[in-house]
This record gives C-alpha cells, structure tokens and sequence, in this order.
C-alpha cells in the first residue's frame, strides 16, 4: 500500500493545485462585490458558492469513474449527453475563457500603469499598459506550457508573499464596526463571482490522472483544496471590509462603481507605502497568473477543438485567436471588469460547472445505469437542489443584463 501511495500524486500536492486554480484575480474583485451586502450577509453566500461548487466538482468525480483512463470534460458530456451536450460544453468553455480574460485585460490597464508609477517612476495611459501587458504576456503563451509553467512559479511565490505582507500590515487595521454594515438587496449580487472563484472544476481529469486514477484520493484534494481557498477569501474579505468603509472616497460603493478592484480602495486608505507596495504587487501577480493559466488553457482548448498539432505557425495563430478578442473589448471599456466576471460566473460558469455535471450524473446514473465505483451521496434530491440553484444564479444574472 506504501508502495502505490508513493506513486501516485500527493495528496497535499493535489489540495494545492486545487486552491492554486481557484485563488487569481477573482480575489480583487470579491471583497468589493460582497462588501455591497456587508460581510455578514455575503458570508452565507460565500458558503453556498463553496457548497455548491464543492458538490459539482465531486459529481465529476464520480462521472470520470465511468471511464478507465484519463478523459476530458467533453468526452464525459459526449457519453451521458450525446452531441449537444457535448457541443453545450465545447461554446460554454470558449465563451467562459473569452469573458475571464476580457476581465484580466481590461484591469491590467490600471494595474500595469500603477506598477510603471510605483515602482519605476514611470507614467503610461492605461490603454498602453493593457497591450503592452496583453502583448508581453501573450508572447509568454506562445512560448509554451514549460516556459508559462517556470515563469508561473515565480509569480504565484510573488503573489504568496504579497498576501502574507497585506495579511500582516492590514490585520491590525480592522475595524470590527465596519463589518456590521447589512444591505441584503444587494445579496445575490455576489454569487457570480463567488462561483468563478471556486472554478477548479477543468482540473479534476488532471487530478485523476496525477493520483492514478484512485478517486477516493481525488475527493480528498477537492475537500482539502476547496477549503484552503475558502479560508483564504475569508480572510482576505475580513481584510478589505473591515478597513475599506461601505461609503464615501474610496469606498465600497464607489468602487463598484468605477469598476475599481480592491486594492486600490485598501490602499488609499491606509495610505501606508508598505500596504501600496504589497497590494500592488499582489494586485499584479493576481492578474499575470490568471491571465497566463486561462491564455494558456484557451489555446490549447481551441488547439484539440480544431484538431490542431501546436507547431510553431499554429501556435502564434491560436495565440492570436484567444488574445485579440478579449484585448479589443478590454481596451473599448476599460470598466468591464466587473461585468465580465459576473457574466462569467453567472452564465457560462454556471452551464458548464454546474448545470452539465447535474444533467450528466442524472442521465448517466439513471437512464444510462453507467456504474462508478464512487458515487456522490444525496440522490435525486441534491441533484435536484443543485439544477435549482444553477438556475436561480443563470436567472438572477440575465435580469441584471437585461436591466442595463
């Protein structure tokens, strides 16, 4: 038994990389979007969001059972679903990719400048630094997974010790009062963003693979991981709306409403060079890390839908058909970020990482009787409360689109 333990994947290792997907620049969003309801309130949103993605990642597990090998998310909806599952889960995965890195692009503007000012004296308009960031980072891409995976590591040691710097200055800050504030219309205005930031759904095939295929394993680094990131958001939300006021310069409301992330709030107020320095920094490892994996993923999942072999002149094409779009849209509005990530997480998120897994498990384990040897507990009724739910946060985010 010590023997197969040693090799296969590490547990601990496979909760890191669970957290690690999660964790990216969701969080710079998240503070200001569940301070609109006030901590207290969000923190029961936060729990649904975590629940509930907590569940869909393990019904994945469960349908990855169905298989003996290693396979993809499109081949899991092709065998329970058919073609248009299938073809359902191929546009939903593009289209999630798309608005995640409009979102990066469009706050690397302000982010990229920032830095330039900060830390080298250097003054640039923000829709220079958007494609310079777009253009740099895209060419980190092309390079390849080796080279995006080694430049990777260094940025995510930056972004760990960019928070613990935050944490450390910023905990003795707190100010318990402001994290009384209770505006409940605001509630449900969260949960997009909340179900994006636990979005590490695309990692279970590799999880499998990497813990040879023992998914009793599997289910350990999803809880592990899954709750890592939870306790970090938590932190980070305590953070943020115990210094940031709800109104007022600076404050939460007026930071939604310019489209601003959280660490420009946190920092004018404390107004400490330390805090700019660490928020800064953490702000752009956030961006950079997030924008690499989900560039990355993008053109190697428009490689294998396209049937295309990665060559050099491929590549640069493939590169350029993930990067363009998001890039033209990011420098048009440069206000979007929030509304990326909410029609992010409240669309397409939602089909693909909520709504396909329940239909899958559904057809699969009772109309199809494909067996597994792990198997979700809960029945029909979890499954049920869980298509519900999926489409109240599809719901819930077409009537703010329909509203603007």
């Amino acid at each position: 038994m010590k023997e197969n333990r040693s090799i296969s994947g590490s547990v601990l290792g496979g909760m890191l990389l669970v957290a690690g997907s999660c964790i990216g620049a969701g969080m710079l969003a998240l503070p200001i979007l569940t301070g609109l309801a006030g901590f207290f309130p969000s923190l029961s949103m936060l729990l649904l969001a975590w629940g509930f993605m907590t569940f869909t990642g393990l019904l994945l597990i469960e349908a990855h059972g169905w298989f003996g090998k290693e396979v993809n998310l499109l081949s899991m909806t092709q065998r329970s679903l058919g073609s248009i599952g299938r073809w359902i889960a191929w546009s939903s995965y593009v289209f999630l990719f798309y608005s995640l890195l409009v979102a990066y692009v469009s706050i690397s503007g302000v982010i990229f400048s920032s830095v330039c000012q900060t830390f080298f004296q250097i003054t640039i308009p923000s829709w220079m630094a958007s494609l310079f960031f777009t253009l740099f980072f895209g060419w980190i891409v092309y390079l390849g997974t080796r080279i995006t995976d080694l430049f990777n590591r260094v940025l995510m040691a930056g972004l760990i010790l960019a928070y613990l710097g935050m944490i450390g200055i910023g905990i003795f800050q707190v100010n318990i009062d402001l994290l009384l504030h209770w505006a409940p219309q605001y509630l449900f205005s969260s949960l997009p963003v909340l179900v994006i930031s636990f979005g590490f759904q695309n990692m279970i095939p590799s999880l499998t693979g990497y813990m040879k295929g023992d998914l009793k394993r599997v289910r350990w680094t999803v809880w592990g991981g899954s709750l890592i990131a939870l306790f970090i958001y938590l932190v980070w939300s305590i953070l943020v709306l115990g210094i940031v006021p709800f109104e007022g310069e600076n404050g939460i409301l007026e930071s939604y409403t310019k489209g601003s992330e959280a660490t420009i709030a946190l920092r004018a107020i404390l107004g400490s060079h330390w805090i700019t320095y660490f928020a800064q920094s953490f702000a752009f490892f956030a961006v950079v890390t997030s924008f690499l994996a989900q560039g990355l993923a993008l053109v190697h999942f428009l490689a294998d839908g396209f049937k295309m072999e990665l060559t050099r002149k491929r590549t640069s094409l493939l590169v350029f058909l993930a990067l363009t779009p998001p890039l033209l849209f990011g420098l048009y509005d440069p206000n979007i970020f929030f509304k990326a990530l909410n029609f992010a997480g409240g669309i397409f998120a939602m089909i693909l990482f909520g709504l396909l897994p329940v239909l899958m498990i559904w057809a699969g384990r009772y109309r199809k009787k494909l067996h597994s040897n792990y198997q979700v507990c809960g029945g029909k009724f979890s499954l049920i409360l869980a298509f519900i739910f999926t489409l109240l946060v599809i719901g819930c985010e077409l009537v703010r689109l329909l509203s603007f």
